[in-house]
């Protein structure tokens, strides 16, 4: 039996909580976020929101008694929290497949973080523009996960290399998005990069999982990160490029 939600369902569901935050006087806040912000919502969209909690204290017993009416009200299977500074993403697997993210900071934090940030109820402190992707960090990101291909390859663990293999190819198209202007995290603009970047990195991708593979796919990887480097950051690049293309060479040349 296929268990699935309906655009209908999503939409009552999430009025229901937006009128619960309401009632409850210890929520300072409510706000849509996500694609619901911006009525840009598709059928595989989820949940998405943002509850300022008047004290800081009284944070957990807030979060707690919210965990309750999910499991006892909306048929929550199971959760976890994510934490990004101050807020605190609780997110829950809902038994139609629904994927529900309620939020919540203390209220001197709950502010805007990005423009898809729609206030419903109660106040929000003045917008905060998020942080973009760092092209430094994200290379230094790529060069320590190509150090971890090579001793993966060498030592002949095929799936911790394609393990770190992916990383590597994330923080290429992460670099690409940091270097076009495209959101960068959780790979929101992979898809709107130019299609000679997405073809080169997807090169990389495994063909087949024997022995040679991998070592072709970590030459590939190295290819376009390079390229990226060369674009972004060139004075790096300059000095990492023969370190990283000995990392590379396979065993059979």
């Amino acid at each position: 039996m296929e268990f699935m939600y309906t655009a209908e369902m999503r939409d009552g569901l999430r009025l229901e909580l937006l009128e619960a935050a309401r009632g409850d006087t210890r929520i300072s806040g409510s706000a849509v976020t996500g694609s619901g912000s911006r009525g840009e919502e598709d059928a595989w969209s989820d949940i998405d929101l943002a509850f300022g909690v008047g004290e800081a204290a009284e944070l957990p017993v807030v979060m707690a008694d919210w965990t309750a009416r999910m499991y006892q009200r909306h048929s929550a299977l199971h959760h976890l929290d994510i934490g990004f500074g101050a807020w605190i993403y609780r997110v829950f697997l809902l038994a139609g497949g629904l994927q529900v993210d309620l939020a919540f900071v203390p209220e001197r934090d709950f502010r805007a973080l990005s423009s898809t940030f729609r206030l419903v109820s109660g106040k929000a402190q003045e917008a905060s523009s998020a942080v973009p992707a760092n092209a430094e960090e994200v290379a230094g990101m790529g060069w320590l996960y190509r150090l971890h291909v090579r001793s993966a390859l060498r030592r002949g663990k095929l799936w911790q290399a394609e393990h770190m293999l992916s990383g590597m190819r994330s923080q290429v198209l992460m670099l690409a998005c940091v270097r076009h202007g495209l959101p960068a995290a959780h790979g929101r603009g992979f898809d709107q990069l130019p299609e000679d970047v997405r073809k080169g990195v997807a090169e990389s991708l495994l063909r087949e999982f024997e022995e040679r593979e991998p070592w072709r796919a970590f030459k590939a990887v190295m290819e376009s990160f390079l390229q990226e480097l060369r674009h972004s950051l060139p004075e790096v690049a300059g000095r990492v490029e023969a370190v990283l293309r000995e990392a590379a060479e396979s065993p059979w040349g």
